[in-house]
């Protein structure tokens, strides 16, 4: 749970990097939630990135990736990647259409738990709002399993998927195991070993070697599904 002014930090960075795709340098940041220096942005940084909403990128300057929202924020104001659309587990609730829409297609379903079969073939499409998804090419998957609920992921939400054959450690990816099983896991390599990560104590990590298993795509957004 975040305090008061993670939270606004938090708000702020994303509504940024929604308008200008650049983050807020710590000056904007210390006057926009009215703190008296930096190291109080510098403490409230640290703790949004231990706590897993935030990443600072590697070898760029005032760069920062905002990983999720608290589901407080949803409601109130649909920020950046992560803007949910209330869905059943049926059919889409009927939602004005936003001005800017890209239709993709969902792929069936992927496992946040033990894995299942291998990504099946287009069995749907809709519209997202185009700022949710970013550049690249995009598809959905629903989810089954609760090995990422401890990263926001529940059991029966749709998530979108941006291309990728490769990912940096800590991302959240569509991995192929062995050309059979799809799983959606946090990605880490190290050496000559890829493991797959769950965000829920319940289940182990797996260790792969580099051959064995292959990247599909990168989370990009989180539709939440409500019954």
């Amino acid at each position: 749970m975040l305090t008061e002014k993670q939270h606004a930090l938090l708000v702020f960075i994303n509504q940024r990097l929604t308008d200008t795709g650049i983050s807020p340098s710590f000056d904007e940041m210390k006057d926009a939630l009215g703190l008296a220096s930096k190291s109080g942005i510098h403490r409230l940084i640290t703790a949004l990135e231990e706590r897993g909403f935030i990443r600072r990128l590697a070898h760029r300057a005032r760069a920062l990736e905002v990983v999720k929202l608290p589901d407080a924020t949803i409601p109130e104001q649909p920020l950046g990647s992560f803007t949910p659309k209330v869905i059943s587990n049926t059919q889409e609730s009927p939602l004005p259409e936003p001005a800017n829409t890209v239709e993709i297609p969902v792929l069936g379903q992927i496992a946040a738990g033990t894995p299942i079969e291998a990504i099946q073939h287009e069995t749907n499409r809709f519209n997202v709002p185009d700022q949710m998804i970013g550049r690249g090419e995009h598809f959905a998957l629903t989810i089954k399993g609760d090995s990422m609920i401890d990263a926001g992921i529940h059991d029966g939400d749709t998530v979108i998927i941006r291309r990728a054959q490769t990912a940096r450690n800590g991302e959240i990816v569509v991995a192929l195991v062995d050309d059979q099983e799809a799983t959606l896991k946090r990605f880490r390599s190290k050496g000559k070993t890829i493991a797959l990560e769950a965000a829920n104590p319940e289940y182990e990590t797996r260790i792969f070697g580099p051959d064995r298993v292959k990247v599909q795509g990168i989370l990009a957004g989180l539709i939440r599904s409500y019954v």
